[in-house]
């Protein structure tokens, strides 16, 4: 599928344009439903956890350098540069180092190093009350996608989902203009500036404008959530998803979840990210592609659809906020989704 973006200006909610950008305006309103944690100001802390998979300090030197560049403090966790087999640390270290950071009141955003597996063997040990009386911005995607849901379902608390430590390129000077693009997205989140993105027309868009509460993540992980304490309710909800490295039946049996449960019924939109789809083995082709597998489990509702937008395991992948109202909008000339 075609997800090539290029970055160009904002101009107007009903003009899809060949690209998408931040824009530079402080958000005039926040959702009520959800808590927004405070925005950053220079000199403000971030601390760095890995509470799912193992990566090293000098791995993260650069989102360091990078940060700190934008006037932030960094705290580095201990579970930077531990290892437990493929985790970052044993549970009970990745747990304590977890919640160090939730209740350093110090710290103002908790940035996931990265992703992996691991997050959902600790989040129904982690003690949310000091978090739930001083909210901060919890970053991350893919396994983070864990506790995005989580704190959706239990606290009503907004955070960010977007790239991580290992994603910031080594070499600022040298980097493509998308990963630029990408890494700032999360500044801009933090400060609170207005996020806009756009992306170009799909003939299996679904047309529409609704507001909503956006909410989602990795699919995957989203679906085996499901029964749990993390269950994600997507009731009146805007929701992106996204996935990498699965055969097309397993995305197919998914959405069949998803669908089952009423995940899919009573949206008020429907955002398609990237889909890094693993090839069919030989004899045991699928037959169906993306679209046709969303299709099938969504044709009976109205809400708008926007396929190849700019979020999942792919260099276009911008920082959106969950838990925060946006405004979707679909047409022939493409779809937008702006913070309101």
């Amino acid at each position: 599928m075609n997800r090539k973006h290029f970055l160009s200006s904002f101009i107007a909610a009903t003009t899809a344009l060949p690209a998408f950008k931040t824009l530079a305006n402080t958000v005039a309103h926040e959702n009520s439903s959800f808590k927004i944690p405070p925005h950053l100001k220079p000199g403000d802390t971030i601390g760095i956890t890995s509470p799912a998979g193992y990566i090293t300090l000098e791995q993260v030197q650069p989102s360091i350098l990078q940060m700190q560049s934008w006037g932030f403090t960094i705290k580095i966790g201990s579970t930077i540069g531990k290892r437990d087999f493929t985790y970052g640390g044993t549970d009970e270290e990745r747990l304590a180092d977890f919640q160090q950071m939730l209740d350093d009141p110090t710290i103002k955003a908790i940035m996931c190093a990265r992703g992996g597996y691991g997050f959902v063997r600790i989040i129904d040990q982690l003690d949310f009350s000091s978090f739930k009386r001083n909210p901060k911005w919890i970053i991350g995607f893919s396994d983070i996608t864990v506790i995005h849901c989580h704190l959706a379902k239990n606290y009503g608390i907004a955070s960010i989902h977007s790239k991580m430590c290992n994603s910031f390129p080594d070499d600022w000077t040298k980097a493509e203009p998308i990963q630029i693009e990408t890494i700032l997205s999360i500044k801009n989140a933090l400060i609170g500036e207005q996020m806009g993105y756009t992306a170009p027309a799909n003939s299996n868009n679904r047309p529409g404008k609704v507001d909503g509460l956006l909410v989602g993540g990795n699919l995957s992980i989203i679906e085996t959530l499901a029964g749990s304490n993390s269950d994600l309710d997507t009731k009146g909800k805007i929701l992106f998803i996204e996935d990498t490295g699965e055969y097309l039946y397993s995305i197919d049996r998914m959405l069949w979840n998803l669908k089952r449960s009423g995940k899919l019924k009573n949206l008020s939109g429907l955002i398609v990210g990237g889909f890094k789809v693993k090839p069919d083995d030989a004899g045991e082709e699928f037959g169906k592609t993306i679209y046709d597998i969303v299709f099938e489990k969504v044709k009976e509702y109205s809400y708008p659809i926007a396929f190849d937008f700019p979020v999942g395991h792919q260099r276009n992948n911008f920082a959106l906020k969950c838990g925060v109202n946006h405004t979707l909008i679909v047409n022939e000339t493409g779809s937008i989704l702006r913070t309101v």
